[in-house]
């Protein structure tokens, strides 16, 4: 097998962290690489794990997205998973150079979240 989808889970409250957990736990192709607690200690878990993805709550869309903006500019190859808290859907961030940051809604799913996972992975995109 090749490399893993390294994620970083930050979700609250715990119910919704601990099912991400679980959901990938399954999964050969994703590693969890830190499970964060304390929403104030998210910044300076995701630079020392340095995350393909981070899963958060999505709390009120406006300040997710300034705060998702100020994560990506520490870690601007890094995506952003934020669950909204009916879990209905999420709002997938990413950041690039000529664009900035860019939000797209998508379904709330399982399948929905692995495959967001899945298909802006750098290791889908590397071919392994």
């Amino acid at each position: 097998m090749g490399r893993a989808i390294r994620v970083a889970v930050g979700n609250q409250p715990r119910l919704m962290r601990e099912l991400m957990v679980e959901l990938m736990a399954d999964q050969p192709d994703i590693e969890v690489v830190a499970e964060i607690q304390d929403e104030a200690e998210i910044s300076r878990v995701v630079q020392e794990t340095t995350p393909e993805f981070l899963i958060i709550s999505l709390k009120a869309p406006h300040v997710r997205a300034s705060y998702s903006e100020s994560l990506l500019r520490l870690q601007p190859d890094m995506k952003i998973l934020a669950i909204a808290s009916d879990g209905n859907s999420f709002i997938f961030y990413s950041a690039s150079e000529s664009l900035g940051v860019h939000a797209t809604t998508l379904e709330g799913s399982e399948a929905g979240i692995l495959g967001a996972l899945r298909s802006n992975s750098q290791v889908a995109e590397e071919g392994v």
